[in-house]
């Protein structure tokens, strides 16, 4: 049995998400750091899961509950990825840093992000059925506009201020594309963001990383082989391109029979299932139970 597992980024977060999930010790830890009772309930709030401060505490830490919870039922995977801000959780779960020590890194991520945007406000743009000679020309025309989130030839995210992202949207569906504005409020992966990714590389100058015990691979870089390669794509990766479809290329290299998504949404597994469609993947997030988690892995590692 061979899987792949991928950590999903910030923006599908819904109130309803991993409906199996139990409430243990990590998700009460989380509810503490962020100073409610019930996470569901926030996530029900307005406004509240687009924040960034709450958000990427909560997605990194009930990840890593979700994985927690199913490792025991499941083999070791071949290969660990994570998308963004789901880097924190992949890079913990292949052994880089506790749980904990996720938790305090979102949060210190977020904070140095948000100082960041407090002065140059903006938010990310994603555009599919995109031709590439259509998003050069749009990427011209608006210099504040950056390629953050690379996922296919032809399905990208855009970061950028706010009025530039709306020109952008409507030259973009004028000329045929789909366009979406996600939920989030600064425009991570560009390089309006460096000032954040420096500061966060002093944050993790002083936080003790280990070897990863699984092969990972990374947004920033390709695989990351030691604790200071980790501690470098972590950082970097806050103000470059999220090179998506490479990291997908990476885990089929490792011949996995199947894909296993953790976090809110589908979105990794729709992703992966239009690129590799003789490899099955499934989003933790479809499921209402954990068994029915670990069965599908089983089932389709073994038709693999």
């Amino acid at each position: 049995m061979a899987y792949a597992l991928v950590f999903s980024g910030q923006g599908g977060q819904h109130a309803g998400m991993l409906p199996w999930l139990a409430e243990d010790a990590l998700v009460r830890s989380v509810q503490a750091r962020l100073g409610v009772a019930d996470w569901r309930a926030a996530l029900a709030t307005p406004g509240w899961a687009e924040r960034n401060a709450p958000a990427q505490c909560l997605l990194t830490g009930l990840a890593l509950a979700a994985w927690a919870q199913l490792a025991p039922h499941l083999p070791p995977p071949a290969a660990i990825a994570g998308y963004s801000v789901g880097e924190l959780a992949a890079f913990s779960a292949a052994g880089v840093f506790d749980a904990g020590t996720a938790l305090d890194l979102a949060q210190a991520r977020a904070a140095e992000m948000d100082r960041c945007a407090a002065g140059a406000p903006g938010g990310l743009l994603g555009l599919s059925q995109i031709a590439p000679a259509v998003l050069d020309r749009l990427l011209a025309a608006e210099a504040g506009v950056a390629l953050a989130i690379r996922n296919a030839i032809d399905s990208v995210v855009l970061g950028g201020p706010h009025p530039a992202l709306e020109r952008v949207e409507a030259a973009a569906v004028a000329e045929g594309a789909h366009a979406t504005r996600l939920r989030v409020a600064v425009p991570s992966h560009t390089p309006g963001m460096r000032p954040a990714a420096q500061a966060f590389a002093a944050v993790l100058a002083g936080v003790p990383l280990a070897r990863p015990r699984t092969p990972l691979f990374s947004n920033a870089a390709d695989r990351v082989a030691d604790a200071a390669q980790a501690a470098s794509a972590l950082a970097a990766q806050i103000a470059t391109t999220v090179r998506w479809d490479e990291c997908m290329e990476n885990l089929h290299a490792r011949g996995v029979d199947c894909v296993l998504e953790i976090g809110a949404g589908q979105a990794l597994a729709r992703m992966w299932n239009q690129r590799f469609a003789a490899v099955p993947a499934r989003a933790v997030d479809e499921f209402r139970s954990m068994r029915a988690v670990v069965q599908w892995v089983e089932r389709a590692a073994a038709a693999g």
